[in-house]
């Protein structure tokens, strides 16, 4: 079997595995309560670069914007496939999400699954490495074990196109760079115990690795971008809930658009509140280190970034994640989030 094929054959036992062979099963639009309530339903993880979510749903802003006729029900999930798999199952309507899965869901479905509303966070990411492993530039990687956070996610892709692009090549494809997808609190216990060399990994796990691993930055992944900037987390709508409920997705980008405008302009509470609730769902909030050091690498938006997506996706293909080039034209419906920036007094985006 070829390099290739053996990276698809085991992405579709993991991350694929959400994909029907011929694209997402027909999903309701909406789902309506007893009393004539429209119900969304929301995906979101409970992590930094979630933080208009996590925010909006904590203080009620996407409650108060959506009115009484529209009834919330919010899911928490830790991987983007999962979220995609909801998504085509008809189980959820909008989701807070990272480029490589929305990309995943868009090309497989034929780009009929999804739209990409708006962006939420840019930067983010980090390739971290043990000064004990000697890494200083992109040779040293070679005989190294890697970490990403699931085979074919945003930073695996990430990692193994800067493989590539610096004449390297992954154990599967007959290199010497071994890269293990790895649970992110795996990944820190892994790192401690010098089991692995580094890990490609968002926030705030990067900071983790950093303050709690005593890791160093290998490479800030807003240095390979233009001006820093690419897409960490977006928006995306199933394409038959946005057609019947335009209505429901302006409201909520409106709340949206307000919430990354609070957060720009108070930082502090942001940080505070966001900790506040990822205490609530996992149990444990982030120390003030790590939470100070993460939300330095990231920043709040609603643009999408759309030329890094499309880099993104190339990506993807290059890695072997993709059976066909991707054509991306479509995925985007920036319509309902330009009338809700002029409405706020904003510029809007180009289509």
């Amino acid at each position: 079997m070829s390099p290739r094929r053996s990276i698809l054959k085991a992405l579709g036992l993991c991350a694929l595995t959400l994909l029907t062979a011929c694209g997402p099963a027909a999903a309701p639009a909406a789902t309506t309560g007893s009393e004539g309530a429209t119900t969304l339903r929301v995906g979101y993880f409970p992590n930094l670069t979630h933080s208009q979510a996590l925010i909006g749903l904590a203080r009620g802003d996407f409650r108060e914007s959506l009115g009484t006729d529209v009834s919330i029900e919010a899911t928490s999930f830790n991987a983007g496939p999962a979220v995609i798999e909801a998504l085509f199952a008809g189980a959820i309507d909008l989701a807070y999400i990272g480029p490589n899965p929305a990309i995943n869901g868009y090309v497989k479905s034929r780009g009929e699954a999804l739209r990409v509303v708006a962006g939420a966070t840019s930067g983010g990411a980090a390739f971290v490495v043990r000064p004990e492993a000697g890494i200083t530039g992109p040779a040293d990687l070679a005989g190294k074990k890697l970490a990403t956070p699931q085979l074919g996610g945003t930073q695996d892709v990430a990692l193994r196109n800067y493989i590539v692009t610096h004449g390297l090549k992954t154990v599967e494809n007959g290199g010497e760079v071994e890269i293990v997808p790895t649970d992110n609190s795996q990944t820190l216990d892994l790192f401690r115990q010098g089991m692995i060399d580094g890990a490609w990994v968002p926030e705030p796990w990067a900071s983790r690795l950093v303050v709690e691993g005593g890791g160093t930055i290998f490479i800030d992944e807003r240095d390979l971008w233009p001006n820093g900037d690419f897409v960490t987390t977006h928006i995306i709508v199933s394409t038959a809930f946005l057609e019947a409920h335009p209505d429901i997705i302006r409201n909520w980008l409106r709340a949206h658009v307000a919430i990354t405008l609070w957060e720009l302009e108070h930082p502090d509470e942001a940080k505070a509140a966001v900790n506040a609730e990822i205490e609530r769902i996992t149990g444990k909030k982030l120390p003030d280190a790590v939470l100070e050091q993460a939300w330095m690498r990231l920043r709040v938006t609603w643009d999408p970034i759309a030329p890094s997506l499309t880099t993104a996706a190339e990506s993807a293909f290059t890695a072997g994640f993709l059976n066909e080039k991707p054509d991306l034209t479509g995925i985007y419906d920036l319509t309902l989030l330009n009338e809700v920036l002029v409405e706020a007094g904003q510029p809007a985006l180009a289509p």
